[in-house]
């Protein structure tokens, strides 16, 4: 009774976070539609610029403080105390970093404006360790509900304060003051949504035990980061910030699928395998279900989108930025390996294994950066090449820490995909069929994500694919609901 009633929980919190997801992706999609039309690429270029540097610093802001509140055995009050005192002595800190250092950043990337956008997002850092807290404490407790309301209340403010501002002339600084927005009315928000037993003022007593975990966790994640933050800032220093804004408009587009599906399904994974350790409980099975799950919807978005790259950057974007359609098709067929692996963080961080993971990060970035170096002076599409080539060797390695520390073989991994591939072929006839026949332009793409849709979710059936079940029980719930 009690696994039929935390499976029941799970589900739950999935469907709602996977609704918080994808109201979260509308309203950014909406955006990026806006914005795109407003703001020429060179002034999107300057602040994504200061957004991947700040980026950088958003990460140590945390210092693993979220991930340590989720997966902590246990978890008191002076705990909480010092995990507050660590994520506010250390966003705080990094707000005067950003602030001393966008001076010589805007120098060193010639864009004098890259200041005002730096120090706008530094204010982010004042405010965000409150709200943070309180959404690391709710995950843990899975109330995904009120998770729902604050992320959603933040991107709204974002969205609207950022497009009145972009109207008004403000340029680059229109998205830098709607971050800060998004801060102030997330805030604001999350004050009646907060636990009661979250303190307000923060202590260092106790606060080794969140060093110590935050030190790998964060050690991971701020290489992690880097590795992400890599191709913007490099080309932004040896090619131009259109360049910038061009590849980061790709890479926008391939992050859909992380968007929709990876950050729903995180918030809900990362406490599940925490759980399962805390209780001694087998995660492997867990961890490759994830992963046939994963790779059923990712491999069928990837090669629909790999295949109708143009129009889709023509819908969203505009004309103006059919120079990412090349870069998307490049890096479809590395974002669909890494599909594979994108979970396996959160299993190791989940089991203890931080350093293992700050070890696999530290050294697939490394690589990555070799890569892009040389590559950056030949053009975008030799950067474009540079990531497939640094993600084959992060899904390589990622793999070989699974097989030491989680005991899956390759060819476990290969079965549990095997049907994910099978429904892969029969979707990619829709995207295909439509490159043939149609003309290219926005009748294709919906025509072929529509027949692709269809494809998928007989095929889910046909094959008997895992997400078989959890469609069954959605439809035995709308015939239901339609009964009543």
């Amino acid at each position: 009774m009690t696994g039929c009633c935390s499976m029941a929980s799970a589900r739950h919190s999935l469907l709602v976070s996977f609704g918080e997801r994808y109201t979260l992706l509308l309203i950014g999609v909406a955006g990026t539609m806006v914005i795109a039309r407003i703001l020429p690429p060179s002034e999107i270029g300057i602040f994504s610029i200061g957004a991947v540097l700040v980026g950088l610093a958003q990460v140590l802001r945390d210092f693993g403080v979220g991930q340590y509140v989720i997966a902590s055995k246990t978890l008191t009050s002076e705990q909480l105390r010092a995990a507050l005192g660590v994520a506010v002595g250390t966003a705080w800190t990094l707000a005067v970093l950003v602030w001393l250092i966008s001076g010589p950043m805007a120098d060193f990337y010639d864009q004098p404006r890259l200041r005002d956008v730096m120090r706008l997002l530094a204010l982010n850092f004042l405010l965000v360790p409150f709200t943070a807290l309180t959404l690391s404490y709710l995950r843990r407790q899975l109330r995904v509900s009120a998770i729902y309301i604050i992320n959603t209340v933040h991107s709204l403010a974002q969205l609207v304060s950022t497009v009145w501002l972009a109207t008004q002339g403000y340029g680059c600084l229109s998205l830098a003051w709607g971050t800060v927005a998004a801060a102030i009315a997330a805030l604001l928000v999350s004050l009646p949504l907060r636990p009661v037993e979250l303190p307000w003022i923060p202590r260092l007593r106790g606060a080794r035990a969140v060093l110590g975990f935050g030190l790998y966790a964060t050690g991971g994640n701020i290489v992690d980061e880097a590795g992400v933050a890599a191709p913007d800032l490099i080309i932004g220093k040896l090619l131009d910030a259109e360049a910038v804004a061009t590849f980061g408009k790709a890479q926008a587009l391939l992050n859909l699928f992380s968007q929709a599906v990876t950050s729903a399904v995180s918030p809900v994974i990362l406490p599940m395998f925490a759980g399962q350790a805390r209780d001694g409980r087998d995660f492997r099975a867990a961890y490759l279900l994830t992963v046939s799950c994963m790779t059923a919807v990712a491999w069928p978005f990837f090669a629909l989108l790999g295949t109708l790259a143009l129009p889709a950057v023509n819908f969203v974007y505009g004309q103006q930025w059919d120079a990412a359609a090349p870069l998307i098709r490049i890096m479809c067929c590395s974002s669909a390996l890494y599909s594979m692996f994108i979970m396996a963080r959160y299993l190791f961080i989940a089991t203890g294994h931080v350093r293992e993971q700050a070890r696999l990060d530290a050294v697939s970035v490394t690589i990555r950066v070799l890569f892009l170096l040389p590559a950056a002076l030949f053009g975008l599409e030799y950067v474009a090449l540079a990531v497939v080539a640094g993600t084959f060797f992060r899904s390589w390695l990622t793999w070989h820490s699974l097989s030491k520390l989680a005991l899956i073989d390759a060819g476990e991994l290969l079965h549990t995909v095997g049907r994910s591939a099978a429904l892969t072929a029969l979707t990619a006839v829709a995207p295909i069929s439509a490159l043939a026949l149609m003309e290219p332009g926005l009748p294709q793409l919906m025509v072929a994500s529509m027949c692709a849709l269809l494809l998928w979710v007989a095929g889910v059936m046909a094959l008997r694919h895992p997400l078989a079940d959890e469609l069954e029980l959605a439809w035995r719930k709308i015939l239901r609901r339609n009964a009543v």
